[in-house]
């Protein structure tokens, strides 16, 4: 084995450190690009990790003394402000910022409603585990999305508590079940964008008042190459309900598996368009995804509440054999206090407004040329391929 001098290994560990610290660089840059491209907006997601690698290179840029190079201190403080604009993007989910939805009031069990959603993994087979951990939180709304038919039939018992339902389960891992205890009002399996996406839209009334809250069930494909090759028609998804949240002037949560951070743009432009609460602001960041990999976890599972609410609790459920933890939050109906918590909401400007409204139209122009793409006979792509 080669006898290296101390230099040699000097200059290894500035090269290294050099390495990760452009590493880090290069995925704070490019989300600024705010381009839909998966291979983009995927950096939109390990804001923590990224911070881990620049803070862990600034320090190793110490020890191996880079400043003496020239252009090192550039280095290191690049290294440093990536650090500290990544931190500036994930502080507001953590308890060291105040509260976007304020803590509830009310006591007792009228007026409060909880709700769980739980990503099952479809091809995983715990359903038992499941099952009980769902019973042991026992919500009063469940939604279960990754479900076909075999976890339809698996997490049947639930229907003997929560009687009310709206199923639409699938065989394409977007299959979702929800289960209610309360009643429900216009409970409906729609398709908003892509015609294998379902999402679930119905009305539950509130205990102990007459009040109906409208509810939002949604699994947008992740931007990924074997999903899909963009963010666009995700983000419009979630933009189209926002919007549709803004007209109306009714309780109001929204939650799912949105395959998106709370800390992405496209999550924030969707808080300020439709005027909703994000629970996680100023309480903590409650990372869903991935349960199996401790290093490589973000919040992926969301609910957002209208200012008429405020939080009970929420916290993230055990393990259940999925790649994601389950979600539960309790809230309490307190339309006394809605006034004041609008003043927490985000407002949305007029160049807000515009960017949303492109990128539902972009999310549907999309579609519609991927319908066309499918319906094209084999000739006819063979020609396109030929050109």
């Amino acid at each position: 084995m080669p006898d290296f001098d101390a230099s040699f290994w000097l200059l290894l560990g500035r090269c290294v450190v050099l390495v990760l610290g452009a590493a880090a660089i290069l995925a704070t840059l490019l989300p600024l690009l705010k381009e839909e491209a998966w291979w983009i907006r995927v950096f939109d997601f390990p804001r923590l990790q990224i911070i881990g690698v620049a803070l862990l290179s600034a320090l190793a840029a110490a020890l191996v003394h880079l400043e003496s190079w020239p252009g090192g201190w550039v280095a290191m403080g690049a290294m440093a402000a990536v650090g500290a604009y990544q931190l500036y993007r994930v502080i507001p989910y953590t308890p060291f910022v105040r509260k976007q939805a304020a803590d509830a009031t009310l006591l007792g069990p009228d007026k409060h409603l909880s709700l769980a959603v739980m990503n099952v993994l479809q091809y995983n087979k715990q359903a038992q585990r499941a099952l009980g951990v769902i019973q042991a939180c026992d919500p009063d709304v469940i939604m279960a999305v990754e479900t076909d038919q075999w976890w339809l039939d698996q997490l049947r018992p639930l229907e003997k508590t929560h009687p009310y339902t709206c199923h639409e389960p699938l065989e394409n891992t977007y299959g979702l079940l929800f289960f209610s205890r309360l009643p429900l009002r216009d409970a409906r399996i729609e398709y908003l964008l892509d015609d294998d996406i379902p999402s679930v839209h119905a009305h539950v009334q509130i205990p102990g008042t007459d009040t109906w809250v409208r509810l939002y069930g949604l699994h947008p494909k992740p931007p990924a190459p074997a999903e899909s090759k963009t963010s666009t028609k995700r983000d419009a998804e979630l933009l189209l309900v926002g919007k549709a949240i803004e007209e109306k002037d009714e309780p109001t949560i929204v939650f799912g598996d949105m395959n998106d951070v709370a800390w992405s743009h496209t999550s924030e432009l969707f808080r300020r368009v439709s005027g909703l609460l994000d629970p996680r602001v100023g309480r903590g960041m409650l990372p869903t995804f991935h349960a199996e990999y401790r290093l490589l976890r973000w919040p992926l599972d969301h609910v957002f509440i209208s200012p008429d609410f405020k939080v009970a609790n929420i916290e993230r459920l055990p393990y259940v054999g999925s790649d994601h933890f389950p979600i539960c939050i309790k809230v309490s109906y307190e339309p006394h206090a809605k006034a004041e918590q609008e003043q927490n909401a985000e407002q949305a400007d007029a160049e807000d407004e515009q960017e949303a409204q492109e990128k539902i139209e972009k999310g549907f122009e999309e579609e519609e040329q991927q319908e066309a793409e499918e319906q094209r006979t084999p000739a006819e792509a063979a020609l396109k391929l030929s050109h």
